[in-house]
């Protein structure tokens, strides 16, 4: 007997991580029972060009549109019965002097998506979150039940977001899964986040920025291994429950800049010390005990390797970053 097919809403999947899910799941180990519609409102750092490897495919559908939308959100809610939601504003930077945008996309947004999937009986709805909800963490790592303490307008009105889905799953009983990731890093990820920044900088020539002393600290997360980890969270996840997502690759911004020069042929006269970020968190580490033992979720990708992997993409791909997004 053949098994239904389950029809996905996918908020957010010309981004970044987003994209990456949506090619994983339509690619050759995808599974052969769902349907995609893509909602994304093509932003600065969203483009069709993410998904040209699978824009043909006929499960896929891509709808332009804003999550905010109430009437367009409903529409396509009543049409599916899953949701994955990555649609966000993510850029620290930019959140510390234009916060209302974060609040309306992140905070609002992903109300009114959980307020069509409660109405319309959507069977699973994963929010893909982000281990800043917690703020900083000098030694050790933090669990799912870290109290969330964000620093900047971003992870502030992302905590938002995760408070207001699992109010919907206790007051509703809407089945909200949501995933707390590590800094990632991949191809496609836009030239404003720290790696393909430095990338692009460093092969056109120019000087990076390595913000204060470069001691902060992060834990770097392949993309592939993380939308592993999602369709895990997705399919086995547990409804209520919060799930960590590493990459188990912890280093100072000042060896990954190492990293970086190497493999962009470059040394240490091209970096240039700029003043800290406000609110600067100086260390996340979250512990994903609970995926592994629960999911089976480990990472395969290792982190020198993939980084230059990484670096050699952008060089190859010129033609993605130098074009403005459309």
């Amino acid at each position: 007997m053949t098994a239904p097919t389950t029809r996905l809403l996918i908020t957010g999947g010309a981004g970044f991580i987003g994209s990456a899910y949506v090619r994983m799941l339509l690619g050759p180990e995808g599974p052969d029972d769902i349907r995609v519609t893509v909602l994304d409102k093509l932003t600065y750092a969203g483009t069709l060009t993410n998904l040209a490897g699978v824009l043909p495919d006929p499960r896929l559908t891509f709808v332009r549109g804003d999550i905010c939308d109430a009437q367009l959100v409903d529409r396509l809610s009543a049409e599916h019965d899953q949701t994955v939601h990555f649609a966000a504003e993510s850029h620290v930077d930019r959140s510390i002097g234009q916060a209302r945008a974060f609040v309306m996309t992140n905070t609002l947004g992903t109300q009114t998506l959980l307020d069509a999937a409660a109405r319309h009986r959507i069977s699973v709805f994963v929010h893909i979150s982000t281990d800043e909800v917690y703020g900083s963490i000098a030694q050790g790592s933090w669990t799912e039940e870290q109290p969330l303490a964000p620093s900047s307008p971003y992870s502030a009105s992302k905590a938002s977001a995760d408070l207001m889905a699992l109010a919907y799953h206790r007051t509703h009983g809407l089945d909200v899964r949501i995933t707390r990731c590590s800094n990632n890093y991949g191809p496609h990820q836009y030239p404003e986040k720290l790696i393909p920044l430095f990338v692009t900088r460093l092969l056109d020539g120019h000087d990076v920025p390595l913000y204060g002393d470069g001691m902060s600290i992060r834990d770097w997360l392949h993309v592939e291994d993380h939308c592993r980890a999602i369709e895990l969270v997705r399919t086995a996840g547990r409804p209520g429950t919060t799930y960590n997502i590493g990459g188990g690759a912890e280093l100072t911004n000042k060896e990954l800049t190492e990293y970086l020069l190497s493999a962009c042929d470059a040394d240490w006269t091209r970096v240039q010390h700029v003043e800290d970020r406000k609110g600067h968190d100086h260390r996340y580490s979250v512990d994903w005990t609970r995926a592994r033992e629960e999911l089976g979720y480990r990472p395969r990708h290792t982190f020198p390797a993939a980084l230059a992997r990484t670096v050699e993409w952008y060089r190859r791909n010129r033609g993605w970053w130098e074009t403005p997004p459309s």
